[in-house]
């Protein structure tokens, strides 16, 4: 399945030449060495107005980024955890403000972090317990331990995780090693950008009685012909996955990281529903195409339309947004003006954004700087896809929405 224009993008109020200034803008990080290459598509009203790939998916061996290139989406596997989640809630397979422990009993009694030091923490018990919607909307109080903000990223590093999973461990082992962990925070006081979508994407597990891979194939892939989106890329496939970059610190020039992007290739020992898949532009699209349908698309109906909506209303206490609200460090979102749902970063107000986008737009992205943005009040999907770690080197998501809501002129 691959991602065609299906309209003239002036019948969909865009300006054309308007649109070019998304490719000509993001060709010069390409041109300057600071982009190994990129594929795009930009939908209205459902139909795609406007479809690109710009330098290559493996720049050593002159091999480009074309329409079925396979991409690490890291983060934007939380959308697809969270959907995953939301379909079992409809079901009545549980409440959002059921506790964690309920299903994973590892985080019966969690603590909390205090002060001390990485090597002598001090902790307090949690007033109350880790709930669902917590994990949904990063207010467990779990953290990452590449954050290099906090004492609990610190314990985290300390116990083996910081890109990942200490060797032997799998989703089941992780999660109970994390709920031995203290708490950055008291659940529900803080957003903490966190391991909290793999603890979810456990509690799937559980609660459905398959492993995540599974679900994901079944529930969502297979109904929506997601049929190249996968915990590893199989090995017939390989030859399509684009390589994995980093900014060279003397002058951002591109470094090539097989060490780190080679795990792609390898079935995974841990299935993060935090950051796990791979996927191309055509079939995340498709999962775009469903969040623009408020659960559906083509006749294919995973969520209901209200719960959807729930899905994407702001979930942070007091409707604050997350410069309010959250963390010191690092998350897949700018935080003025921006709230968090149940697995999306939603807009509250583009004028304390500062950016150019729609009340009500939500999004997400990837550590490779990959990321989606759907804006109901104007109806538009866009998905960018590259591979360059980390995804804080460059604002391109900023750049992208406000390049393509620039080029609408109805």
């Amino acid at each position: 399945m691959g991602v065609e224009v299906e309209i003239d993008p002036t019948e969909a109020g865009f300006d054309p030449a308007r649109l070019e200034r998304i490719d000509s803008h993001f060709a010069r990080y390409v041109e300057e060495d600071r982009l190994p290459g990129w594929s795009l598509a930009v939908a209205r009203g459902g139909s795609v107005v406007h479809r690109t790939t710009c330098g290559m998916a493996d720049v050593e061996g002159a091999v480009p980024v074309t329409d079925d290139t396979i991409f690490r989406i890291y983060s934007m596997t939380k959308p697809i955890t969270s959907l995953a989640a939301m379909m079992l809630y409809e079901e009545g397979r549980f409440d959002l403000k059921h506790p964690v422990s309920r299903y994973l009993p590892a985080f019966t009694d969690v603590r909390v972090l205090t002060g001390g030091s990485a090597f002598t923490p001090a902790t307090e018990p949690a007033t109350e317990p880790i709930r669902l919607w917590h994990l949904l909307t990063h207010t467990s109080g779990l953290t990452y331990g590449f954050h290099h903000a906090e004492l609990a990223d610190a314990l985290y590093r300390k116990a083996g995780f910081e890109w990942g999973s200490p060797k032997g461990m799998d989703l089941e082992a992780s999660c109970d090693a994390w709920a031995q962990l203290p708490l950055a925070h008291q659940p529900g006081t803080r957003f903490t950008y966190s391991v909290s979508t793999d603890v979810l994407g456990r509690v799937v597990e559980v609660i459905a009685g398959q492993p995540l891979d599974e679900f994901f194939r079944t529930r969502i892939f297979e109904p929506l012909g997601m049929d190249e989106t996968w915990f590893s890329v199989p090995p017939e496939h390989v030859d399509r996955l684009a390589a994995l970059y980093v900014p060279n610190p003397a002058d951002r020039s591109l470094v090539r990281f097989d060490q780190f992007g080679a795990a792609a290739t390898r079935p995974p020992a841990v299935l993060s529903g935090g950051g796990g898949l791979v996927s191309t532009v055509a079939d995340y699209h498709r999962f775009c195409g469903l969040l623009r349908g408020r659960g559906a698309i083509d006749g294919v109906r995973l969520l209901g339309p209200r719960t959807f909506d729930l899905m994407v209303r702001n979930h942070l206490p007091g409707g604050a947004d997350l410069e309010q609200f959250g963390q010191a460090g690092f998350a897949e979102t700018t935080f003025d003006g921006v709230g968090f749902g149940l697995g999306f970063a939603v807009v509250l107000d583009p004028a304390a954004a500062k950016t150019l986008c729609s009340p009500g737009e939500f999004s997400w992205g990837g550590a490779a700087s990959t990321g989606f943005f759907v804006d109901p009040h104007e109806d538009i999907t866009a998905v960018f896809m590259t591979q360059l770690l980390p995804s804080s080197t460059y604002d391109l998501r900023n750049q992208l929405r406000r390049l393509v809501l620039q080029a609408l002129v109805d």
